[in-house]
């Protein structure tokens, strides 16, 4: 996206050194502390890391920002279908960091309406209504939640997933205003991850235990068996390449349901 095209978009511009950066990928090279050090240094106190609270990954990043920035903001998305040890993890930080998570719900009228209509197990019917849900539950809140931010940072890895294979370390993010989108640890494996958690006695959830990898809305998620994909998991119905709720797709590629 051209520079004049972000600044239109938003109230404070960013610099120019700040798009130059994000538009020629100069940070793959960088480390994720690097980059969280970066986007820290020009954005706080308006940069926050979306964490689902149920992949290692998001708990790995807040660690890192943690130890560089104790005030570093953090937020998770309660669609009101989450796991029990979601919400145990949550608390678990609270006391570890001592750090105010941020908790975003969705518009109670939307999914009223949106259950209302199509039921509450609407997700399994097609991937339209799966899509949908994860619209109301999920996409809207993250769109209300970082109008107030100019970064945000993401546990994004390219192995996760064909439709994640090419991720960028920075991004502009079109469908949220042209706001900077941090994916430090895009190029890291799933054993850097875990390497890390070991490393620095990180809380995880603790379904990763019992075969959960990746931990979602618990009607969408299930365990998968040792050696199977990690994220095989989640919308197990559904093929590989359609596993995405929306939160990292640009809108013209998720399909005209949502």
């Amino acid at each position: 996206m051209p520079a004049s095209a972000v600044d239109l978009q938003r109230e404070k511009p960013f610099e120019d050194e700040v798009l130059a950066l994000v538009q020629q990928n100069g940070a793959e090279s960088w480390s994720p502390q690097e980059i969280l050090t970066w986007g820290i240094k020009n954005f706080h106190p308006r940069i926050t890391l979306s964490a689902s609270f149920g992949a290692a990954e998001g708990m790995v990043l807040l660690d890192m920002m943690h130890r560089i920035e104790p005030e570093s903001r953090v937020f998770v998305l309660d669609t009101g279908r989450l796991p029990q040890a979601v919400y145990d993890l949550i608390d678990r930080v609270r006391g570890r960091y001592g750090k105010a998570v941020e908790v975003v719900m969705p518009e109670a009228e939307r999914v009223e309406a949106m259950v209302r209509e199509h039921g509450m197990n609407l997700f399994y019917e097609s991937l339209e209504r799966r899509q949908l849900c994860c619209q109301v539950r999920k996409v809207e809140p993250l769109r209300r939640h970082l109008k107030d931010f100019d970064a945000y940072v993401t546990g994004l890895r390219r192995d996760q997933n064909v439709t994640r294979s090419d991720t960028p370390k920075l991004q502009l993010d079109a469908n949220h205003g042209g706001l900077v989108k941090l994916n430090p640890i895009a190029d890291w494996s799933h054993e850097d991850v875990w390497s890390y958690v070991r490393d620095h006695n990180v809380p995880v959830n603790r379904l990763h235990r019992e075969g959960y990898p990746s931990v979602g809305c618990a009607p969408c998620t299930r365990a998968v068996q040792p050696g199977d994909d990690p994220r095989s998991g989640r919308w197990w119905w559904e093929n590989a390449e359609t596993r995405e709720c929306g939160l990292h797709v640009d809108e013209e590629d998720q399909g005209s349901g949502i």
